[in-house]
């Protein structure tokens, strides 16, 4: 198949035209058409609830269109179903990955096909092992064994487990969604010299990301969504940055930090040698009113450790913890919040949300007790006034305030979580990667609402692997490296370089 592609260069691979999708309330694709060539690597580009997600889970057989068609190497096709897809040659790599953890690799790549002996009554693991190890050399993933179960690998391993998996299926079309997501820097590179190869054997891949500078990196062409509908497509090469953020949110964002110069006053938080053991050691630092903190390291430096410590998730063995010049004991949540602490977590998903709840229950989950009378029963015409009141303020893109919270786009998620955190009124808001998994519109949004707060007197820690987000919003920059703050920086000044020096192992 992959020859038959190689003869089709000034053809389509795939062919997705005049697509039509609608959900009730919402229309999530408008006539939308997306045309894609073999060995090429096409980026896919638009705001949360653009519909770039509907659009490849129409082609993964996931959702069936309401108008259009597909056509595959120059044929009609119906994927009415994720396995009809991967028969066809697409294959979908989820950011969010769902490996059988104690399953072997050999095992998950071969799930659903594994090869049988002659007798065709048992599994041939030998020849699915031979045949894992050869795919593993061929993807330079020698150190890694067939036999080593899932859970044994980084998350970087996993996707590449994925990628291979794809491969082996033949597939000619790959679809990877935010892959570098939950990537180090490292692995990212990794990453890239494996779609490269995948470029060079002819595959397409449908690459879906936030991060812009990777797809001047890594894609061909560039495809733009907006509210549904396509903006517009070119080579990657005719459009720069502002043109891009131009297209996907329909207006020219002039500061994607709007950082305001804000009057810093006395200590609210005060950290002193919190430690725990393989975690981190003896770290200590203050946050001030109107301040915005800055925690920068690479992963595994310890920075969401420490957060979870001092907003009472984690216990800690040693150290204090200072609110205003008061010693307190924060052994849970619940003590955090009455002291004033709010917090959102780095995985919106699985710490933030409760996804299969509706956007009123997300909102007012962590102060319940406040709308509630008698102890027992929930107020809910004042639930209703202060989730839409908050809501608009925030403004979330929703149906209704009954809609799901697993239904709305990353970036509405986020500002749901913040909006939890807002009604309660905190002094001290920590905000663990604030902006991951979200577009540029909403990044923009969040940075607003962040200085807005500073403003009004709020101490914010902002934990971020994004050295752009940590200059452009901090007015002071801790680095933490090896589970210890490593440096301090303040000033305007202050250049990527020398953050990431000091987190490498500088000071």
């Amino acid at each position: 198949n992959r020859k038959q592609g190689g003869k089709m260069k000034n053809t389509y691979i795939v062919e997705m035209k005049n697509i039509s999708k609608s959900f009730p309330g919402v229309k999530a694709l408008d006539n939308v058409s997306l045309k894609v060539k073999p060995g090429e690597v096409h980026a896919l580009l638009g705001e949360n609830g653009a519909g770039k997600s509907t659009l490849v889970k129409i082609l993964s057989g996931m959702f069936q269109p309401d108008s259009g068609k597909i056509v595959f190497a120059g044929k009609p096709v119906s994927l009415t179903n994720p396995t009809v897809s991967i028969k066809t040659g697409i294959s979908m790599i989820y950011q969010e990955l769902n490996p059988l953890l104690d399953m072997s690799i050999a095992e998950n790549i071969f799930l659903g096909r594994e090869p049988y002996k002659k007798s065709k009554l048992f599994v041939d693991f030998q020849e699915m092992r031979r045949q894992t190890k050869r795919l593993l050399e061929d993807f330079q993933l020698k150190q890694v064994k067939p036999t080593w179960n899932m859970k044994q690998l980084s998350t970087a391993q996993m996707q590449m487990i994925e990628i291979i998996r794809s491969v082996s299926l033949n597939a000619q079309v790959i679809v990877m969604d935010e892959p570098t997501s939950s990537l180090t820097k490292g692995e990212i590179t990794t990453l890239f010299e494996t779609i490269k190869t995948l470029r060079k054997q002819n595959v397409a891949v449908i690459y879906i990301s936030h991060r812009l500078e990777e797809i001047y990196e890594i894609a061909d062409t560039v495809t733009v969504l907006r509210d549904g509908k396509l903006v517009g497509t070119d080579k990657v090469e005719h459009v720069d940055t502002n043109k891009l953020i131009t297209m996907m949110v329909g207006r020219e964002l002039k500061n994607l930090f709007p950082k305001e110069k804000t009057e810093i006053g006395e200590p609210l938080l005060q950290v002193k040698n919190l430690t725990v053991k393989g975690k981190f050691s003896n770290v200590s630092f203050e946050v001030r009113r109107g301040e915005i903190l800055g925690f920068y390291g690479l992963v595994g430096a310890g920075r969401s450790e420490v957060m979870q410590a001092v907003f009472g998730i984690d216990n800690f063995e040693s150290g204090e913890i200072f609110i205003e010049g008061k010693k307190v004991q924060v052994k849970n949540p619940n003590q955090a919040i009455r002291y004033g602490l709010g917090m959102v977590t780095e995985d919106r998903k699985e710490q933030g949300l409760v996804l299969c709840r509706s956007v009123k229950e997300n909102i007012v989950l962590a102060n319940l007790k406040q709308y509630t009378y008698a102890g027992q029963f929930i107020n809910q015409k004042e639930e209703k006034a202060v989730s839409l009141d908050i809501s608009k303020k925030m403004q979330v893109k929703m149906s209704s305030l009954q809609q799901l919270a697993e239904s709305l786009s990353g970036g509405n998620q986020q500002k749901i979580v913040l909006s939890k955190w807002l009604i309660s009124n905190p002094k001290i808001l920590i905000l663990d990667e604030p902006t991951r998994g979200i577009d540029v519109g909403a990044k923009a949004e969040i940075h607003s609402l962040m200085s807005k707060l500073a403003q009004q007197g709020l101490a914010i820690i902002m934990v971020s692997s994004e050295l752009p987000e940590i200059i452009g919003m901090s007015d002071r920059t801790l680095v933490m490296g090896e589970g210890r703050i490593k440096g301090e920086f303040t000033g305007e000044n202050i250049c990527q370089d020398e953050l990431l020096s000091c987190a490498i192992g500088g000071t």
